[in-house]
C-alpha cells in the first residue's frame, strides 16, 4: 500500500492517456522492490535492502544468482518490449516520442514536497521545458523542472537509454500521489496531458 513499493496512480493515468491518445503503453507488473526496472542492474537501488527508511527483508543477502534471475526474468523482457517497439515504428517512420509516468509523494523523509507535477530529463531539455510552459500556463499549477527528482544515468535507465540513444524527444512526468490517487484525479490528470502533450509536440517540432 506504500509508495516504496510502487508508483501509486501512474498507471491508471497512463492507461486513461493511452486510450485518449491512441498511444502504446508499455508497463511493469512488478513491484520496484522485487527488480527496479528503472535502475541499471547491478547498482545498490537496483534491488534495494533499505527503501527510504524501510527494510527490504527478501533483498537482503540476495546472492548474485537470484539477482540475476530477477534480471532475467523481469528487467530484461520489459526493456526488450521497449526496444522493439521502438524499433518497430523507427523501420515504419512513424514520429515518436516517449513518456515516462511516474508519481511522487508529497511528503519524503519528513520534508514537503510543493509541487503538483515535475518533468524531469538529463541531456535533452527541450522537449520537457516545451511541456512546462504549457503547464505553467495553465495558471493552477507549481510545477517542478527536474524536481522532486533530478534526471541522471544513475537514477534513471529507461529514459537515458531508449530515448536518449535515439535522440528522441522525450519527458518523464511524475505527478505528486494524492492528486491520482483516485478515478476522478486520475481521469482529471490523463485529460489534462491528453491536451497538453499533442501541443508540446506541435511547438517542439516547428
Amino acid at each position: 500500500d506504500r509508495h516504496i513499493g510502487w508508483d501509486i496512480g501512474a498507471l491508471a493515468v497512463s492507461r486513461h492517456l493511452s486510450r485518449h491518445l491512441d498511444a502504446t503503453l508499455i508497463h511493469q507488473r512488478y513491484s520496484r522492490l522485487v527488480i527496479d526496472c528503472n535502475r541499471a542492474p547491478g547498482i545498490a537501488s537496483s534491488i534495494p535492502h533499505l527503501s527510504e527508511l524501510t527494510p527490504v527483508p527478501g533483498n537482503i543477502g540476495i546472492d548474485a544468482e537470484h539477482a540475476l534471475a530477477r534480471e532475467r526474468e523481469i528487467f530484461l523482457p520489459y526493456h526488450h518490449s521497449i526496444d522493439d517497439t521502438l524499433g518497430e515504428r523507427q523501420l515504419r517512420e512513424k514520429p515518436t516520442a516517449i513518456i515516462a509516468m511516474h508519481s511522487f509523494t508529497s511528503v519524503f523523509k519528513g520534508n514537503s514536497r510543493p509541487w503538483e507535477v515535475g518533468l524531469l530529463f538529463n541531456r535533452q531539455p527541450e522537449f520537457a521545458h516545451l511541456l512546462a510552459e504549457l503547464l505553467r500556463e495553465e495558471g493552477d499549477l507549481q510545477v517542478g523542472v527536474n524536481e522532486p527528482y533530478a534526471m541522471t544515468d544513475a537514477t534513471d535507465y529507461t529514459l537515458p537509454v531508449h530515448a536518449e540513444r535515439r535522440r528522441l524527444p522525450y519527458v518523464g512526468i511524475e505527478i505528486r500521489q494524492d492528486l491520482i490517487a483516485d478515478e476522478p484525479g486520475q481521469q482529471a490528470w490523463a485529460k489534462r496531458f491528453a491536451r497538453l502533450l499533442p501541443q508540446a509536440w506541435h511547438r517542439w517540432q516547428i
